[in-house]
């Protein structure tokens, strides 16, 4: 059992009004959202962020940036600001009803979903956040989530005809050399030496994306030279190792901000990787990287040492036929899918002899990763059309040239951008994804029943149960939330009261689920799960 989490920048673009100011287009997708949860959960979409335990600086390397040296972009431990009257002249008009302004007359820039995750304004476009899970099928689910409470916002804001329409894509760029991220997460222990965490998941993150690669038209990052590669990402990474996230970006992402009980888990911030809408992509791409973990911390990790890895980062995006030869540092010439079957023989072996893929996979089927794994780089390297149906970036290539061959189109047309960016609208009726998927054109980890309880139900096998349970029935005394703690503001009482959540694994269904059967108020709630004693007043 690993614990994993999705963090998804989606782009955004207000077609009617392109000179749109982002972050205020953003805001107004928070806020439609909180206008939706309100109707469903009584105040559930006004519990607000909790920053208090927020530290972006600190490194894993053992230091911490002092804060005049950080990026504005790095300092995320502070909420966003923006007022009724900024968003006003963003749409240039004087007034503007804001039914989701707070007390202050500030936009909603945060929230707290019941479902457990977090949807706010990250570095101008808005973000969902997917609660805590234990497996990488309940990570495609809960992501999944994600663009289903982002279509409801895009869907709540056309309904509105006092405000231009806005568009939302899952994908990293806009082709103009801006890149917007999709992170990971994933919880282990401390006690792995973070040196060991680089030397094993360097050269896997580097040919990672021959399976989890969501495609992309153009090459650099500003699209300039014409082409195809597999990785919205990988001409955006200058750097091997690194605590940045939007300059200098690197490979490993060096964040140490656990959200949890400090000395005892670290929590691995991934960075590199794309944007899926694939539920196969997707799950490969959770799996396997909880499955690479274990072998770190089980010391069992391939010894290989890729030359140039930022390098080779580009060089495996930029072919999509797979057979260009890395160097190793050994001076070997390797190609991808060769590093791929090195981590999967080494992964297969650990789980004959452990089990571990039991406890990865945590779907009834012991061997589902590696399976889907083998699989995979099996017909990626002889049966390329098969893999179509599952790998993203292969299946945007197949659609792309079968719109090459038929209008005679260049790599450097203008449609073939525009075929790449409706690939990612979420809007199910424009979304090329979408239309495959619905034509059974695409495989499917998860149904769609399952990924729709997931936008209003927390997983339950997390701390995720009991902060998204809160939300939803308690939700006009939760005054804040973060991923290691849930503020109330009981009536009656004189000050907040913060219950702490250090433990991912705590905070279950199976051990709160019958509290909160028992309590429709919060004060009866808290007192019986805090046994009589009031919490610490929050910070």
């Amino acid at each position: 059992m690993r614990v994993m989490g999705s963090e998804t920048e989606y782009g955004i673009h207000a077609p009617s009004a392109p000179s749109a100011n982002a972050t205020m287009m953003s805001a107004r997708v928070v806020q439609a959202y909180a206008q939706l949860t309100r109707q469903r959960a009584a105040g559930g979409a006004e519990t607000r962020w909790d920053y208090t335990d927020e530290e972006p600086l600190h490194d894993a390397r053992g230091w911490t940036l002092e804060r005049p040296a950080a990026h504005p972009s790095q300092l995320t431990d502070q909420p966003p600001v923006l007022d009724a009257e900024a968003v006003a002249l963003a749409y240039g008009r004087e007034e503007l009803e804001l039914d989701g302004q707070d007390e202050s007359g500030s936009l909603l820039m945060n929230m707290v979903l019941g479902n457990g995750a977090r949807l706010y304004v990250d570095h101008a476009h808005p973000e969902y956040s997917s609660p805590e899970v234990t497996n990488p099928r309940d990570a495609v689910a809960w992501d999944a989530a994600g663009d289903l409470v982002a279509l409801a916002s895009v869907r709540r804001l056309a309904a509105d005809p006092e405000l231009p329409p806005v568009n939302l894509y899952k994908n990293n760029t806009d082709n103009k050399s801006v890149s917007y991220g999709s992170h990971e997460n994933y919880l282990m222990p401390r006690s792995t030496p973070f040196g060991d965490i680089v030397r094993g998941l360097t050269p896997f993150f580097v040919t990672r994306q021959i399976m989890c690669g969501a495609g992309r038209v153009g090459l650099g990052q500003d699209s300039s030279t014409p082409g195809f590669q597999l990785s919205q990402r990988a001409d955006f990474f200058e750097a091997e190792v690194g605590l940045e996230t939007t300059i200098r970006r690197p490979i490993i992402n060096t964040r140490d901000e656990p959200h949890a009980t400090a000395d005892k888990y670290r929590r691995l911030h991934v960075i590199i990787g794309d944007a899926n809408l694939s539920q196969t992509s997707n799950y490969l791409k959770f799996g396997t990287t909880a499955m690479v973990l274990s072998l770190i911390e089980a010391g069992l990790a391939p010894k290989v040492e890729v030359h140039e890895p930022v390098a080779a980062l580009q060089t495996v995006s930029h072919d999509t036929t797979l057979t260009a030869r890395l160097r190793l540092i050994d001076g070997r010439r390797v190609t991808a899918l060769d590093l791929q079957w090195m981590y999967h023989e080494a992964a297969a072996k650990l789980a004959q002899d452990t089990g571990v893929a039991d406890a990865v996979d945590g779907d009834g089927h012991s061997h589902g990763v590696l399976e889907r794994w083998a699989t995979t780089l099996t017909q990626l390297g002889s049966e390329r059309a098969a893999a179509a149906s599952s790998v993203e970036w292969l299946a945007k290539l197949s659609l792309l040239e079968g719109y090459r061959q038929r209008d005679g189109l260049a790599w450097d047309s203008p449609r073939l951008g525009l075929v790449d960016l409706q690939w990612a609208d979420i809007r199910p009726e424009k979304g090329l994804y979408h239309r495959l998927l619905a034509r059974g054109r695409m495989q499917r980890v998860v149904d769609d029943a399952a990924i729709a309880t997931a936008v209003t139900r927390p997983p339950s096998d997390t701390r995720a149960f009991f902060r998204g349970r809160c939300v939803s029935s308690f939700g006009k005394d939760v005054v804040g939330a973060s991923w290691d703690s849930v503020i109330f503001d009981v009536p009656g009482h004189g000050r907040l009261q913060r219950v702490p959540t250090r433990e991912p694994l705590r905070g279950t269904e199976a051990l709160t689920g019958a509290l909160f059967a028992r309590h429709s108020e919060s004060g009866p709630f808290l007192a019986e799960l805090l046994g009589g004693t009031p919490a610490p007043p929050a910070a």
